[in-house]
């Protein structure tokens, strides 16, 4: 899952980058054609002139050279413009933290089946963190910051994540129901005489309804990016336009990213430490929250 996401991305990243080369390419074109064109344009007015005052060679050539830099300038402008989305497009596809963020769908899996079956208190131990990210190939911290930021889109937004919930929780009843029937299976195949022993196994689904209250909804953290430039104009702008586009991605968590505590305790829920002291903060308490969605 992972490779092929990161396949995906790195060539849209290749998309985008022969994107800007073309637009670079195509201006640069149509200012050099516009430099040629207004040079020629001043040469044609200074001979007229001539034949009513005399012109000098050597003011022919300084009138030229004053053009030939003015569109040096803009050209160098251009050039600016074009390094500074390439950066902006390498620093959103290709730095660490986004990397990181991407983990494969089956440690995604592994991290909400445990979520949502320890709901009323999701803060893995220690012991349970370390075995998350074995299963999960990731870091200890990682498995911190991926809870740490669960708890916080869960909270802000429980209506959105029902539907999960529920299709974790009808997840974890299959196969409990499954072990259920196995053990069922084996203690009729050990004793024969009580044939009716099946009745007695049963499993409680837990109660999804106490799990949700509902809250105003958020976009939660959907990684938006919109296109480079459609309509390309020929001013600078218009480059420096892609270039905004080119970075447009935003986490939606947006300027929320610090935890706000909201107390839960109406319904007998969970809530996080009240004040943490950083987002990056070092100690690993119960509450302490990393807006890094690693």
């Amino acid at each position: 899952g992972g490779s092929s996401d990161n396949s995906i991305e790195h060539s849209d990243y290749r998309a985008k980058l022969t994107q800007i080369r073309q637009i670079y390419h195509t201006e640069l074109e149509k200012y050099e054609q516009a430099c040629n064109e207004f040079t020629t344009h001043v040469m044609n007015l200074l001979r007229e002139q001539s034949r009513t005052r005399p012109i000098s060679p050597k003011e022919i050539e300084r009138m030229v050279g004053i053009i030939h830099r003015k569109f040096s300038s803009i050209q160098m402008q251009l050039k600016q413009s074009t390094c500074e989305a390439v950066m902006i497009l390498r620093s959103r596809f290709l730095d660490a933290r986004r990397k990181r963020r991407n983990f494969s769908k089956q440690a995604t899996e592994i991290l909400n089946e445990y979520f949502y079956s320890h709901l009323s208190n999701p803060y893995p131990s220690e012991e349970a963190k370390e075995e998350l990210a074995k299963k999960c190939s990731i870091t200890v911290s990682q498995v911190s910051n991926w809870f740490g930021n669960k708890r916080i889109r869960y909270k802000k937004n429980i209506g959105k994540f029902q539907e999960e919930a529920n299709l974790y929780a009808a997840k974890t009843a299959v196969t409990a129901a499954h072990a259920v029937a196995a053990a069922v299976q084996n203690n009729q195949t050990n004793s024969p005489t009580t044939p009716n022993s099946g009745s007695s196994g049963s499993f409680n689904l837990p109660n999804s309804g106490d799990m949700f209250m509902n809250m105003q909804s958020l976009n939660g953290d959907s990684y938006q990016g919109s296109q480079v430039g459609a309509n390309v104009q020929s001013q600078v702008d218009t480059l420096r336009h892609v270039i905004n586009q080119t970075g447009g991605y935003s986490d939606g968590l947006g300027g929320n990213s610090l935890y706000s505590p909201h107390n839960l305790n109406a319904n007998g829920g969970w809530q996080d430490a009240t004040t943490p002291s950083s987002v990056t903060s070092p100690t690993e308490g119960p509450g302490s929250v990393h807006s890094d969605t690693s």
